[in-house]
């Protein structure tokens, strides 16, 4: 499946200053799925090494016909994700 990036994580990932192949690799290789009831997207979560440290960082991504457009990426906290899920806001993919 091709992968595009939208405006917005091109922007984010110049001014975070992240590795531009970040985001597809999170895509490609988390085993950790959701679907964002809030905002109706799906996202992945892997930890990765971001600014000299371990963390969990997500990308939010949709899937439209025969390519996923991964959306936005940033660093997820410690609780977060567990505030997430326990709240019903993220569901597991099964």
């Amino acid at each position: 499946m091709r992968i595009k990036y939208s405006k917005h994580l091109r922007d984010r990932l110049s001014l975070r200053k992240i590795e531009y192949d970040l985001p597809r690799a999170i895509f490609k290789q988390s085993s950790e799925r959701y679907f964002d009831n809030e905002t109706g997207h799906s996202i992945a979560v892997m930890k990765v090494k971001l600014y000299n440290k371990i963390r969990e960082v997500m990308v939010a991504y949709v899937i439209e016909g025969d390519y996923v457009k991964i959306l936005t990426i940033h660093a997820i906290g410690e609780n977060q994700k567990e505030n997430r899920i326990e709240s019903g806001r993220w569901r597991k993919n099964q």
